[in-house]
């Protein structure tokens, strides 16, 4: 393999010829060798994205000339593009603060702009007006900021739409209801379908809430929090050129020193990642007991049939997206203990647990945008309600037995339920026999339509 030598403030050290990056990415890959798992692209794109503000907010400033900013603006734009992914090898499990990726794109960044005429020092230039420890949160909340808007919402607004047109396609289908796994009230199938879109819209609102928190940014603190070696106004420059450059309301955190250490923010961004897996968690379960079967389960519903059950049963077909959604839940689950756990660790003027906050946060948004998506496309969109068999459970149903209740008491509609099931006869049948009421009397009382 070629080399060429680089260096930094600990000595020379040999890196790829081949490669952009320069010395201190070279230790940190050597000295990390942990685990495999990569800085998530989405930190890196937002590094693209906060490098080139700062560059920008540092020319105003004149602490870089207009060919310094230009030359590094056109590098985060190809490093947006994923010209260069392969220049950011680093893993999640490095330095707590992740100097060693700030360091990684810096490296980047001034090589490109070499090679295009424009010298560049890693931290002269490109790391000017800045610490690794305001740029990694800054990145963290651009990345989950922007990975919540434009993957996760519009997937679960796409989601949602599914269920209402559901809704919509069967207004007056009513079904039994269900509590404690036992028969209740009736519904309409409608009814329980808005349910399931309300699970999906009402985390949404959770998450705009939370992009509030999320746009605040740790910029402008430098080191401790204190702006050292920052211009005066740096950080509402830099988030105003990250406005323009994003859509995105980024705006400073105006406590630096909050900025800095605490990951309350994604703890509360996470936790409605969190609330829409768990509901995410009901509807698939939901969807697969109702479609349980297809002869011996509930069998109210008809999910489509994607692919082969079993290797030993022919003919045998099982609900896979609604397992795929429902272990992808239980992994945002664990994120967020992580997650947690990782913010709990500020200590002084700095958390140093950021690199595995980013991971686990972005794993769960990506997840979850992608199995929602996948969940509408293979599974919802071809959902079609059983009716018979919907119609069949309704009518069977001894709890169509309260709507007697006003008439002839809570005492005695529990006894003709009771006897019904005893005798195995039908709810009509056992108030006939306890002298409760005329057949017509029990006709006109008891109409599921009446119920909903």
């Amino acid at each position: 393999m070629n080399t060429r030598m680089e260096h930094d403030t600990m000595g020379e050290i040999a890196v790829p010829a081949e490669r952009h990056w320069g010395a201190q990415t070279q230790r940190s890959l050597e000295n990390f060798r942990i685990g495999g798992q990569r800085q998530p692209q989405e930190i890196i794109a937002a590094f693209a994205f906060l490098k080139e503000a700062c560059a920008k907010a540092n020319a105003e400033a004149g602490k870089l000339t207009e060919e310094q900013a230009a030359a590094i603006a056109a590098a985060c734009e190809e490093i947006r593009a994923g010209k260069w992914d392969e220049e950011f090898p680093l893993v999640v499990w490095q330095t707590g603060s992740g100097t060693q990726t700030n360091m990684n794109v810096n490296e980047v960044i001034a090589h490109l702009a070499g090679e295009r005429g424009v010298a560049l020092h890693p931290n002269d230039h490109v790391n000017a007006s800045q610490s690794s420890n305001d740029t990694y949160p800054s990145a963290l909340h651009i990345a989950a900021a922007m990975t919540l808007e434009r993957q996760v919402l519009p997937a679960a607004e796409r989601l949602a739409a599914a269920f209402k047109s559901l809704e919509d396609a069967y207004p007056d289908l009513i079904r039994i209801g269900r509590t404690h796994l036992q028969d209740a009230t009736p519904l309409k199938f409608a009814q329980e379908v808005s349910g399931w879109r309300e699970l999906t819209e009402a985390p949404c609102r959770m998450l705009r809430a939370a992009l509030e928190e999320l746009c605040r940014l740790a910029i402008g603190g430098t080191a401790v929090g204190t702006g050292l070696n920052a211009p005066g106004g740096y950080d509402e420059a830099v988030c105003a050129k990250l406005r323009d450059l994003t859509g995105l309301p980024f705006r400073p955190d105006p406590n630096k020193f909050h900025a800095l250490t605490s990951k309350d923010a994604l703890v509360f961004a996470h936790g409605a990642l969190k609330a829409l897996a768990a509901n995410l968690m009901k509807i698939a379960n939901d969807i697969r007991w109702e479609a349980s079967g297809p002869r011996c389960g509930m069998g109210e519903l008809r999910i489509p049939e994607n692919e082969p059950g079993s290797s030993i049963m022919p003919g045998k077909v099982n609900p896979t997206q609604c397992e795929a959604v429902t272990m992808a839940a239980v992994q945002v689950m664990g994120n967020d203990a992580a997650i947690g756990f990782a913010a709990s660790q500020g200590n002084f003027q700095l958390n140093v647990f950021l690199p595995v906050s980013a991971y686990n946060f972005l794993l769960s948004a990506n997840l979850l945008a992608d199995a929602m998506e996948s969940f509408r496309t293979h599974c919802v969109e071809g959902i079609v309600p059983d009716v018979e068999k919907m119609e069949e459970n309704l009518n069977n149903s001894l709890m169509l037995v309260t709507c007697l209740t006003p008439k002839i008491g809570y005492e005695r509609a529990a006894e003709c339920a009771k006897k019904a099931l005893h005798d195995g006869t039908t709810l009509k049948e056992a108030a006939l026999a306890l002298g409760l009421l005329t057949a017509e009397e029990f006709d006109e009382t008891v109409r599921p339509e009446k119920m909903v």
